[in-house]
């Protein structure tokens, strides 16, 4: 099993700029890799960690418990953040951190039906107690048109209709079981030119399935709500995405509650005064991207993008 190496770790721990007596959420513990940066730098503060996949937790408390004891794992969806902390006694924070890749582990445990390169039992729950919506349910029960648009809108997939059409014939005479049995319906629904291209051709699919069935983007959209209207003055919220939909969410809600510096009208009226001030501004105006040296120790942080803002108001 690969070891999980966390993404961008130094350049979010810095945007972070943590304050040794502060609070801090991870709301992505996963193997606790930027978690164990973040407890390191605490004295008196304390760091709470979401996450809703037992592994995870399991793994990373111990690891954490080799760094220092100022820290509380939240078991649970980042989507109810609020709640959380505040059965915790906590209604503001100092930073909040997003790391939005599934981790290593997940992708390596060939029991968990998220990776397409074992052949295994349909799943790809992170929360395998509280979710009953399964991969296998999904390919098996879904009807052309549903699985056409999640495979086209979560999975940008150009063949989206084939494919769905192709698992809609296959399981009229035999259930779709596997991840290896889809790899294959999958393979057989592309063309050639498609097939013989580096990047496996079952990725776009997987990757849709794997959001649709732990609704990650509306659970995204709903925590970073609640982010913001928890956050202290001064803090921080960094966020490392990985596909473009998450992307969109980003752009789409730290533009709003941030001030276009680059709106010269605004700028040049007499009256500041009258101009809303928003209570947030970035620290970063394009994201950041891996180094050469990370890519090349870390294949899964090529399409990692690291997004920060600030509250100032």
């Amino acid at each position: 099993m690969q070891e999980h190496i966390p993404v961008l770790l130094k350049e979010s721990i810095e945007l972070l700029n943590i304050n040794e007596n502060g609070i801090y959420v991870d709301c992505t513990l996963g193997r606790a890799g930027h978690s164990k940066e973040i407890l390191k730098k605490l004295k008196k503060g304390h760091l709470y960690a979401i996450d809703q996949d037992n592994e995870a937790i399991q793994s990373s408390k111990e690891a954490l418990k080799q760094v220092s004891n100022n820290f509380t794992i939240l078991e649970g969806n980042f989507a109810y953040m609020k709640t959380l902390l505040a059965l915790q006694n906590v209604d503001k924070v100092d930073g909040i951190l997003y790391d939005l890749g599934v981790s290593s582990p997940q992708f390596d445990n060939d029991s968990r039906g998220f990776s397409y390169r074992f052949d295994s039992e349909l799943d790809m729950r992170m929360d395998v107690l509280n979710n009953s919506l399964t991969a296998k349910k999904v390919v098996n029960e879904y009807d052309q048109k549903q699985l056409s648009e999640i495979f086209k809108y979560l999975g940008e997939e150009q063949f989206a209709f084939g494919i769905s059409q192709k698992i809609v014939d296959y399981r009229k005479t035999k259930e779709i079981k596997t991840t290896g049995e889809l790899v294959e319906i999958i393979k057989s629904a592309l063309p050639q030119k498609i097939l013989k291209k580096k990047k496996h051709p079952a990725k776009k699919v997987f990757q849709a399935l794997r959001i649709h069935v732990n609704n990650e983007l509306e659970n995204l959209k709903k925590s970073l709500i609640q982010a913001l209207e928890i956050i202290n003055k001064n803090g921080v919220i960094v966020v490392i995405t990985f596909h473009s939909l998450e992307e969109k969410i980003i752009k789409s809600i730290f533009k709003e509650k941030t001030i276009d510096n680059d709106d010269k009208f605004l700028s040049k009226l007499p009256v500041q005064n009258l101009i809303s001030k928003k209570e947030f501004e970035l620290l970063i105006k394009k994201p950041i991207t891996a180094s050469e040296e990370e890519l090349s120790v870390n294949r899964r942080a090529h399409s990692a993008k690291l997004w920060a803002i600030k509250k100032v108001g």
